[in-house]
């Protein structure tokens, strides 16, 4: 073996922990599944720990004393990791994917592991800053890895496996979320849960090898080159596309805004508003869960089918109608449906926007564009997370505050018209 290379490499790829209609429609090689199964075993976990703040709200702001007219702001308070992640993430253009995907690893791990020994606010923030830092950046990096590793007519059907992939870790966060008045300290206890798988990916991850895309590039640059590298990196890619980059901006920026509120506070809003105890939250995500899965893997297919940009407009539509009739108080009969279509449109939409960004820029420039299309979604979300805040205030209720947020998805749909078709295209059709 010799970077993480062995000789059964080659051979074809299986995909056999899939149900076969979810399968890659092209063939594919054991190398690009051995890459997508250490990558996405990261997204599952990563899915289950961002997504434990968002089920426990109640019982951490018990815990914690945490004012109800600041939920959104400690979320907000969480996203401004993403700025470092960015920083993160580009140095990958620099280094290497594999390099880094190592180091953040085990940084999510070391600090979801930490947030578990919190016992007042300041250090809980603290702690899920730091996890959220090593976090985004390792899910802008996963996507990059996938890009740049699977066969053109399946990059569709990856990012649409890698989001089903988070959506079940958020499932199976749903899942032990039910035990959570039952568990020796509580939430706590769901974040040492998170924590310790993550240690094992990290281990089985040291076989991981470097992209074949990065390593085709020149040699890499050294550590006191790297500065002048980065800057110059940054003026080139302004330069060469700027249209691309501006588009992809305004639709990820949209799309976070729009969606943060919404995605954060559906299971506050089901106890609060519809009185769900953690089982019937569980009940409703884990079935549901599998239906969004199975869904968002599909469209990821019709994807390399019919176009990224029909599907992806499709998508966006979908969550933003779902997400507003969810939070209208509607009859109880209607949330399961309604959870289900949003949660589709949420995950789906924010992997196939990821997908955009890595597609139409070339290799060089594909982590740094990840991670600015990543902190710009991340940050538009903090800043509707803020406002949610004041227009709580303003209504005196979560469900209005959250509805008027939802107003900038028309802004997606028409930044999605202006960008390029990648479909069917390789990645050097697309930015030679």
């Amino acid at each position: 073996m010799r970077d993480g290379l062995s000789s059964e490499d080659g051979s074809p790829a299986r995909f056999r922990w899939l149900p076969p209609r979810l399968r890659p429609a092209v063939p594919m090689v054991w190398r690009q599944e051995r890459i997508f199964l250490l990558v996405g075993a990261a997204a599952l976990f990563a899915g289950f720990d961002q997504n434990i703040f968002g089920l426990a709200i109640p019982q951490i702001q018990v815990s914690l004393s945490i004012p109800e007219n600041m939920v959104g702001v400690t979320v907000a308070y969480f996203r401004v990791a993403a700025l470092a992640a960015l920083l993160v993430a580009a140095s990958a253009d620099l280094v290497g994917r594999r390099r880094l995907l190592l180091m953040t690893i085990l940084g999510q791990a070391t600090f979801t592991l930490l947030t578990a020994a919190t016992t007042q606010y300041g250090p809980f923030v603290a702690a899920q800053f730091l996890t959220r830092v090593f976090g985004y950046a390792e899910e802008m990096l996963c996507f990059v890895v996938i890009a740049e590793e699977v066969s053109a007519g399946a990059r569709g059907w990856a990012n649409g496996t890698l989001s089903a992939m988070d959506y079940t870790g958020a499932g199976l966060a749903s899942l032990v979320f039910a035990l959570v008045n039952f568990l020796p300290f509580g939430w706590r206890a769901i974040y040492v849960i998170g924590a310790l798988p993550i240690f094992l990916v990290a281990y089985l991850r040291r076989n991981l090898p470097e992209t074949r895309r990065f390593k085709a590039q020149e040699g890499l640059q050294t550590f006191s080159t790297r500065a002048a590298a980065t800057l110059a990196l940054l003026k080139d890619l302004a330069r060469q596309y700027p249209g691309r980059i501006a588009t992809i901006v305004i639709a990820a920026a949209a799309f976070g805004f729009a969606t943060g509120p919404a995605s954060v506070l559906s299971s506050k809003y089901l106890q609060d508003v519809y009185h769900y105890a953690p089982g019937q939250v569980t009940m409703l995500f884990i079935p549901g869960g599998f239906v969004g899965l199975g869904m968002a893997i599909l469209a990821g297919r019709l994807s390399d089918r019919v176009g990224r940009k029909p599907v992806t407009f499709a998508i966006a539509i979908i969550a933003g109608i779902s997400f507003y009739l969810f939070y209208s108080g509607v009859g109880a009969i209607w949330m399961p449906t309604l959870w289900i279509l949003s949660f589709f449109g949420f995950f789906s939409g924010e992997a196939m926007i990821s997908g955009f960004a890595l597609e139409i820029v070339p290799t060089h420039y594909r982590a740094t564009v990840s991670g600015l299309r990543y902190v710009v979604y991340i940050g538009m979300g903090a800043v509707s997370l803020t406002l949610e805040g004041r227009l709580f205030d303003h209504f005196h209720a979560h469900g209005p505050a959250i509805q008027a947020l939802l107003c900038t998805i028309p802004i997606t749909l028409i930044a999605i018209l202006f960008l390029p078709e990648p479909a069917g295209k390789t990645l050097e059709e697309m930015a030679p």
